[in-house]
């Protein structure tokens, strides 16, 4: 048994250093995740990536939110506009500050998304930001 956990426990190490050389690097890309629950409407896992306080604007309406009430109010968006597609279409940044842009066809609507991510330490990410606008 001890084996086992020894084994499982260097193995869940080189992981997650693997993961923080990759995010060191540049090549893990932190919108890749991220944009796949936008894609699937998916706002539980979604929120999983939302800092403790951000700041959600949803068709204008702006509100500084903790992670559970940020949960709701893209949970509620999701409901009435059923996701079709999400394309990241810009991304930009530092290494502990990015953003991207990106085209979500939702609900029969075009809308724009932008999305603020900061580095919270060990190459982890957590979203400050998430806009989402009727595309004009």
């Amino acid at each position: 048994m001890n084996t086992l956990v020894s084994k499982t426990a260097l193995v869940a190490a080189v992981l997650c250093l693997g993961l923080e050389v990759a995010a060191q690097n540049g090549s893990y890309d932190v919108f890749v995740p991220i944009s796949k629950y936008i894609n699937d409407g998916n706002s539980e896992k979604l929120s999983a990536w939302f800092a403790d306080n951000l700041e959600i604007t949803i068709l204008s309406t702006s509100n500084n939110s903790s992670r559970n009430q940020a949960k709701q109010i893209i949970k509620s968006f999701f409901n009435t506009h059923t996701p079709r597609s999400f394309d990241i279409t810009h991304r930009a940044g530092r290494s502990n500050m990015k953003y991207a842009l990106g085209s979500l066809n939702a609900g029969g609507e075009m809308f724009v998304v932008t999305i603020f991510v900061s580095s919270c330490g060990g190459g982890a990410y957590s979203i400050q930001q998430l806009k989402i606008e009727r595309m004009e």
